[in-house]
């Protein structure tokens, strides 16, 4: 891996996966165990997984039935279709008219190193030093921003250009906000540990209802891609929300080659992709949502350089994709600078 990519993911992405069980883990009864082709109980998305059952005592089997994630699966699976993350495999066998379960927790994990992609600056525009940015996104041509801190929160609709609040809703003093969507004429806005989301209608720009968190516990980043939301809370998890009754579906797991990026953030959806900042990083993760792969990151460390420094100058947080002009608007926590880049892949 070349060195300035190397410097990059450790801003970005947590190194390694460690694991509790060895490559092989033991039956809930001594007769069999299950085993793979992971090594370490790892395996890449580029792989196929093979499972087969040790007999050491060589008893008569009449049957073994294999299972993923409670999900049937025939001893040889082609990966490539896979979602990252860990998997609990399953092996139900019956012998001499009885039944034992083995189980094998792996991780399967990307077959490409992320790319490093670059950017460059198009034009810089002023930004309330005072917000403590936690979402940022376009609709219909308006940049709307939600902000964090109890006491301070806020949902804003801005004129970018000057940095002007258009509107302004206050949160309860109850509520920090954090991420932001919005989809078919209705802003939704996270708050962080309340377990609840908050239902906007974006012409009037007043509440018109909320919605409660499943298994995710907390509210961090959110973005959707014109039929889905998908949602943050802390961990290497992405949410998918139906968009019509809110609930969380399914989740993938971000992974790279490597290990698993932890503590994602703030999202934003980028053409068939999801950019996604983690917390107390100044780097971005753009990820495949269909499973979960960091194809390739971004190092926006030095506009942190490029703002007023003071005492409350916090990290990167917010990021806007504009389909117009086809560029990506970058702020942080109390910054007084919003950034309108073009990202440069690297091919």
């Amino acid at each position: 891996m070349p060195m300035h990519i190397s410097k990059v993911l450790k801003i970005i992405v947590v190194g390694g996966i460690a694991m509790a069980c060895g490559n092989s883990s033991k039956a809930i009864k001594s007769n069999f165990s299950l085993q793979s082709n992971t090594t370490k109980n790892i395996i890449s998305n580029g792989d196929t997984l093979q499972l087969s059952i040790a007999n050491p005592n060589n008893k008569r089997i009449d049957s073994v039935s294999f299972s993923m994630n409670n999900k049937v699966v025939s001893e040889t699976i082609d990966l490539s279709d896979i979602s990252l993350g860990e998997k609990m495999i399953k092996a139900n066998v019956y012998f001499e008219g009885k039944k034992e379960v083995a189980l094998q927790k792996i991780i399967v994990v990307n077959s490409a190193t992320p790319k490093l992609y670059r950017y460059e600056i198009v034009k810089t525009y002023p930004h309330d030093i005072t917000s403590y940015t936690q979402g940022l996104e376009f609709y219909n041509g308006m940049l709307y921003e939600s902000t964090g801190q109890y006491g301070e929160s806020k949902l804003r609709a801005l004129d970018y250009k000057n940095g002007k609040v258009l509107k302004n809703i206050n949160l309860s003093s109850s509520y920090f906000g954090e991420g932001l969507t919005v989809l078919n004429n209705k802003i939704y806005q996270l708050t962080w540990k309340e377990g609840r989301g908050l239902i906007y209608d974006v012409d009037k720009f007043e509440a018109i209802g909320s919605f409660n968190y499943g298994q995710s516990k907390e509210g961090w980043g959110l973005c959707n891609d014109g039929s889905q939301l998908y949602k943050t809370d802390g961990s290497e998890n992405i949410w998918i929300l139906n968009s019509e009754t809110l609930e969380e579906e399914r989740f993938v797991q971000a992974y790279t080659n490597k290990g698993k990026l932890a503590n994602l953030n703030e999202l934003e959806w980028v053409e068939g992709k999801i950019y996604a900042n983690r917390y107390q990083k100044n780097g971005v993760a753009i990820i495949n949502p269909k499973n979960g792969a960091i194809e390739a990151v971004l190092d926006f460390k030095d506009l942190k350089n490029k703002v007023t420094n003071h005492p409350g100058l916090d990290v990167l947080n917010g990021m806007a994709y504009n389909p117009q002009t086809k560029t990506l608007f970058v702020t942080g926590k109390r910054w007084d600078k919003l950034f309108e880049v073009r990202i440069i892949p690297n091919n």
